[in-house]
This record gives structure tokens, sequence and C-alpha cells, in this order.
């Protein structure tokens, strides 16, 4: 975990003892530690004095390594499922990575007044989690996933940040293979939970899109039986997922479900709709782009009204909302308009996004990293992205950078727009072109939109174009 992911705010601490009965484990020699511990850490940089360091161990690494190091640092603790030589107090548990979750389950049972929202889904959950933060933190103090931290190391990790004034929780669960959702959602305990939609995320893990249905399914496994189950209304496995229903209450959202947006205006950079539910019908001047924002208002509408929230209540909530860096975000400089869309991507989002692109002023460039995940369908699946994107009424130029730049390319020389499309290998191949298009259009103002899975980095290429216009 990086500072960026750690909690600043001063947590409820820990004694010795519930350390040893959350996790099951043992002191080793019967050396347990006096006084309050403040906070627990998988973090080797940063355990100081009062932390716990947990010591995970992966395929690659062994934090059991570090743990001298931690205790030469004045950390006085720490949690390991093998006695270590060193001078702190060890913990020992079976399995560290467990013992993580069992500290998480821990720490949410010592909540039971807390109302949790747990989401899931291939495209969305960031931006729907921001709109229901926004609507619950009006409310009340609320703890919500920061950044990526849905899977089965970092669910626990934000659990841990529970405190007694947190009457909210809205918690983002993310999926890499089988199971995992069943595990946090276990942990999470949520009273109300759904998944978003079933997209292409993942596809190479799960081998399709009927294993990705499974894997998001276990959310509804879990939630207290008198809670509510959110389901997409619209998506093509709405069957298979209302077969996964275990609640008496359930909320669809979307076409044809019980919450659902009417007279929808899209605009360059918000949209206005009638949100309609079961509790009535408001106007939202909502300030998100693009038809899928308004698709993840509607869920957040939904999981909202499930856990109890009156309608004008959501609708000031999506109002105010603002969304996570790199989702959409508008920057103008000088005559140009840039969009930062560079958070991730997968082939519904990066569809969504040139939609938003086609909505803007003057020249408009999209700007695409590779897409990862995708397993056996990668070069496919570009293949099919670059032949759509250059069909997008009113974008001008795409400029397709990674690996799989030149199957976009092949898709879009399978239409008549092929020309609209040029492929580079890197960031640095693509610089000259962008600058030479900004060149050729002077004095007309453009607008680009940067896009691509995390690990390319988009931004950097975005960065380094600002600079020079």
């Amino acid at each position: 975990m990086h500072t960026s992911t750690t909690s600043t705010v001063p947590l409820e601490p820990w004694s010795a003892t519930e350390l040893a009965e959350a996790t099951q484990g043992y002191w080793y020699l019967d050396q347990a530690p006096q006084g309050e511990i403040k906070r627990i850490l998988t973090d080797s940089r940063h355990a100081e004095l009062g932390d716990v360091f947990l010591a995970l161990k992966g395929e690659r690494f062994d934090a059991h390594d570090f743990v001298v190091q931690v205790a030469e640092n004045g950390c006085q603790i720490a949690i390991v499922s093998h006695p270590v030589e060193a001078n702190i107090c060890q913990l020992v548990v079976e399995d560290t990575r467990l013992a993580l979750g069992h500290l998480g389950a821990y720490r949410r049972a010592q909540h039971p007044q807390l109302k949790v929202i747990a989401l899931t889904g291939s495209s969305g959950k960031t931006t729907t989690k921001e709109m229901l933060g926004s609507i619950l933190t009006r409310l009340a103090p609320t703890l919500i996933t920061r950044g990526n931290l849905n899977n089965d190391l970092g669910v626990p990790m934000m659990l841990l940040e529970l405190r007694s004034e947190h009457q909210y929780a809205v918690m983002e669960l993310g999926a890499s293979h089988q199971g995992e959702i069943d595990y946090t959602s276990n942990l999470v305990q949520p009273q109300v939970a759904g998944i978003l939609n079933i997209g292409t995320a993942h596809l190479g893990e799960f081998g399709g899109r009927d294993g990705i249905c499974r894997a998001k399914s276990e959310i509804y496994r879990h939630i207290d039986q008198t809670g509510t189950s959110i389901i997409p209304a619209a998506d093509d496995f709405t069957d298979t997922i209302r077969q996964a229903i275990q609640t008496e209450h359930c909320l669809s959202f979307g076409n044809g479900g019980e919450v659902f947006a009417t007279d929808i205006q899209l605009l360059a950079q918000s949209a206005i709709f009638t949100i309609n539910t079961p509790q009535g019908s408001k106007l939202v001047n909502l300030p998100f782009a693009g038809a899928h924002n308004v698709h993840n208002a509607e869920a957040a509408t939904a999981f909202a009204l499930a856990i109890g929230i009156a309608l004008e209540d959501i609708v000031a909530g999506l109002e105010s909302a603002q969304g996570a860096k790199g989702r959409l975000n508008f920057i103008q400089k000088n005559n140009h308009l840039l969009i930062d869309d560079t958070y991730n991507a997968n082939p519904t989002s990066m569809r969504a996004a040139a939609e938003v692109l086609a909505q803007q002023q003057g020249i408009k460039v999209m700007v695409i990293g590779d897409i990862g995940e995708l397993g056996d369908t990668a070069a496919q699946q570009h293949y099919m992205l670059g032949r759509d994107l250059v069909s997008v009424s009113g974008i001008d130029f795409v400029v397709a950078v990674g690996e799989f730049a030149p199957a976009t390319q092949e898709g879009a020389r399978s239409t008549q727009y092929g020309k609209k499309l040029q492929a580079f290998l890197n960031q640095e191949q693509a610089l000259p072109l962008l600058l030479s298009l900004i060149k050729t259009h002077q004095p007309q103002s453009m607008s680009f939109l940067f896009k691509g899975s995390r690990y390319t980095h988009m931004e950097t290429l975005m960065a380094d174009l600002m600079e020079k216009v």
C-alpha cells in the first residue's frame, strides 16, 4: 500500500487481546504488547511506534523479510505466519492474508449500526461510488472506498478505518478471480448491494462474460436478509443476475426498471434529466457528461433509496458530486480542451468516452492507450474498437498508442474512415503527430480526450502535450 492509500485520520485503537481474538492467533513466547495500538499496516516503509506491521506473503515477495527492519524503525508489533528472529512482539497466525480479512470483519462487527452499500460491476464503479459518497456525506460521516482498495486486501484495509461516528459506508468490490467477491462481501456485510453491469473487463481471468456474471453475482450472497438487492434492468445478464438474489426486497434501475431517467439532454460537460423512482420524480442537473453517467446516476439513486435516503437528498447529492481524478476531467488550456479520462479503460467505457468527445467543440481528437486484461480476445477487441471509434460521427482523429495499436488500426481500415486513425507503438512517437495536428488546424480550437488502461499511463502523454500548447 502506498502513502496515497493510507488514512490520515486517527483510527480507533486496538488492544493486544482484540488482535489475538480477531485473528485467532497467539502471542509468540507469550510476549503481548502493552497499551493502545493505533493502526495496522502492510507497508513496511510507514510502520512506526504504535503500529502493527502485518507481513503479507505473495507469489513474488515475502514481507516477513522486512520484520527486522520495521523493528529497527521503532515498530514493536508484527503479525506473522511464522515466528521471525527479531526484537519485536509477534502475533502468529495461520495465514496473514486471511488474518487481515479477520481484522476487517472484526472491525465491521463492532459497528452494527453502520449502513453499508456494496457495489460491483465491469464499468462505472468508481463514478457511482463517488456519486453515492456525495449523496451520503452531506447527511452523515461516511466511509468510502479510496482509490482502488477494492480487492481481498484493499477491502479489509478500508474496514480498518471504520470509526464510531461513521453512519454509512460505500464499499466498491472488484473481482479478478472467482470467489473474491464472495470473500469481500462477507467481510463487508452490506444491507444494500448489487451489480452495475456485466461488461468485458477482466475477460481473460474469467473465460467469458458468463464467468464474469457468476463472479460478480457472489455479491448477493451476503446481503442482510432484511436488506435490498440492486439489479440492472436492461443488462444482457439481468435474468441470470435475478437468479442469484436471496433477499425479499429488490430494486432495479435503468430502462424498464423501477429507477430510470427520462427527458435526457446530454450537454458537452453535463446532463439534465428527470429521475423517476417509486418515491416520485425529480429534475436532475448532473455535473457529469455522457449517457453512461446518467446510467451511473440511475444506479446511485437506486442504492441510496434502498438504504433509506429521501429523493430530494439524493438529487442534491448528485448535483454536487465531483468526478474522481482521471475520470472525464475537463481542462481548458488556451483555446484547447483536454479531457483527462486516463484513470482506466475497458471496451465499454472507451466507447462511452468517444460519445462524450463527440459532444465537444472544434476539431475532436481521441488519444487511446491499450486496454489490458482482455486475455486471448485482446487483438479482436482492439480491432472492433478501432472500427467503432472512427465511425463515431463528430470525431475527427483517433490516435492509438501501444502494443495493440496496429490491431486497432486494422479495425479502422475495415471501414471507410480508416484514414482517421494513426497508430504508434509508444507515446514518444505519438507526441509529434499531436503537435502537428494543433499546428495544422490553428487558430481553430481543439478537443482532445485521453484514455487507456491504468498501466499505459496516458496522463503522461497528456501532460507532455499540455506543456507544449
